[in-house]
This record gives C-alpha cells, structure tokens and sequence, in this order.
C-alpha cells in the first residue's frame, strides 16, 4: 500500500510504478460464488485491456440526484494488487482495475470529474469524515462495525477467503479453529485483520495455541511471507485470491468463508449516495455492469441492485 500522493484527473493515473502481486481490499469464489479468474488472464497474467467504459453516457435522471453544485469529486483509492484489484497498466503510470472501472462508469454517469489521490488502504476510511476525500474506492467490504460511521453504496459482492501453498494439508477452511497454531498473513487495516483478531479466542477457548495474524503493507509481502513458509496461511478477498491462485505456481484456493457486499465509501451522513446508487442501478439496467465483470472475470460477484449502506451479510 502506499501513502497519499498528487492529485490526478481521470483517467486514473499514478507517479510510480510498483510490485504488483495481489488485490489489498478490505471484504474478501468457490462454490455456487465463485469467479472465472482464469478467464481474466489467460495470456499469462497480463492485464485486461478490453474498453468497457467510453460508450457510457450521462444520465440526467440520476445527475439530477447530486447535491446542487456538485461537479467535482476527490476519490482515494489503494494501489497495489493485481487483477481484478486496482494496479497498473504495463506504462506503469495508469491505473486500472475493477474499482477503477466502476468509478469512472459511475462519474461518466454523473457528468463527474474526479480527482484521484492514492493512500493506503487502512488510511482512506478514517479520512473520510475529514472531508480529505470525497469517497473512496478499494474494494470496500460493507460491515455492521463500519457502517456506524461511513455510508456505503454498493456495486459487488465479494468477500473473506484463504488460500495456501499446494504443498499444505489444509483443504478447506470452515472453522477458524482450523488455523490455531498456524501463522495467518493478511493485509493491515482490512476486515480480514478485523475477523482474525477479534476471533483468536476460539483457539484458546477449545485449549489450543492461538494463531498468530501477521500484516503487511505490500501485498507482494504476503505472498512471499506464504512461499518462503514464513506463513502458513493468506486471508484476502475471494476474488484477488481466486485470480492469484490462478497466476501464481504453488499456491492454492481453500474456500470463501464470508462473503460481503462491496461499495464505495462515504462519511456518515453524505447526500452523495443517492446519486451513487442510481448510477450503480443505471450501469446494471444498461449493460455496462455486466461488461465490467466480464473484463474482470468476477460475474460471480454480480448484484442485482445497489443498496445505501444494507446491514452485513450473515452466514
């Protein structure tokens, strides 16, 4: 993850370039979920490129929805992830991604020009309430615990999952009882750091070793820390977990264990997210939505509509 950098205009473009290995998100397929990552990248891992944006067209009904005056937005967003996370084109400069791609549909939608600041992804949120950004845009997973503070209009499901070296006798992960004794890496600042710190108990209350949560800023960190055997186990989002898996030798998909809708973020109170949603539901009603999964290779992450900060989804 990186700290907030210069303001930029769309299209999204960055300073720097970076090592890029996996999505840093804050919700987290397998099963009846799942995405078709392989079906991203099948030219070794490059990143998509298909234009799913440019015949997207302002919508008055939904414009008219903004706040009076409103022409400009500032949105933070975390780089440094691959597909279908936000990252960068092969100029190094460029960003794109999923979140980059309903962003820039959305504010086409809205008649919006934005600003694009990069921060770090433990960082945006907090930020918020501030007014430094508008709103923000990283793959944001919606929880009763978040909403108490910041509105959340939503654009996917995603959501918690695992994976692990191909050589590991782990299987499946239902229980987090399963990982107790095990060293466990995750992104700082997400709902996967949130999950396993708040869980550690349930090891220690059935009598075994604690797992120990291991963060890092770098999603490359991660996955290194996992191939060395530094750790035994990664919690990310289903969907960078399911495109990694697919691109990286050794590694493996253990299971989603809790899904969650993703949208993007807004201090409490705004009077943006009606705009927001109408724009979401205006992409979903036009097509544009589907292509953007489609790019991505994550249709098994499709809504039916956008909602304005709906309570977390239980198992």
């Amino acid at each position: 993850m990186r700290t907030p950098t210069h303001r930029h205009f769309i299209p999204f473009v960055a300073i720097t370039s970076a090592a890029l290995l996996l999505t840093a998100c804050g919700s987290g397929s397998g099963g009846s979920g799942g995405t078709d990552a392989a079906a991203v990248a099948a030219d070794s891992g490059k990143v998509p490129t298909t234009d799913v944006i440019s015949a997207v067209r302002k919508n008055d009904a939904a414009a008219k929805l903004l706040p009076a005056g409103v022409t400009d937005l500032t949105v933070a967003v975390s780089v440094g992830g691959t597909p279908p996370g936000t990252t960068y084109l092969s100029d190094g400069k460029t960003l794109t991604g999923q979140d980059v791609d309903f962003t820039k549909a959305v504010a086409k939608v809205l008649g919006l020009r934005l600003k694009v600041e990069q921060a770090s992804f433990e960082a945006i949120l907090p930020a918020l309430d501030s007014g430094k950004y508008d709103f923000g845009a990283s793959n944001f997973g919606v929880t009763d615990e978040r909403r108490r503070t910041i509105d959340f209009v939503t654009y996917i499901n995603d959501g918690q999952g695992f994976a692990t070296r191909k050589d590991s006798k782990l299987t499946r992960i239902t229980d987090l009882k399963q990982l107790c004794g095990l060293n466990i890496a995750t992104a700082a600042g997400t709902t996967f750091e949130a999950t396993l710190e708040e869980n550690k108990h349930v090891c220690t209350d059935a009598g075994k070793k604690a797992y120990q949560v291991q963060t890092y800023a770098e999603q490359g960190a991660i996955w290194s820390s996992v191939q060395q055997g530094r750790s035994d186990v990664v919690m990310s989002t289903i969907n960078g977990l399911r495109y990694a898996v697919a691109h990286q030798q050794g590694v493996k998909f253990l299971n989603e264990f809790h899904r969650l809708d993703v949208g993007f973020a807004f201090k409490k109170g705004t009077k943006l997210a009606p705009a927001f949603q109408a724009a979401v539901n205006e992409l979903i009603a036009d097509g544009t939505y589907d292509r953007i999964l489609k790019k991505w290779g994550t249709t098994g992450s499709a809504i039916a509509k956008s909602r304005i900060s709906p309570p977390e989804l239980k198992n």
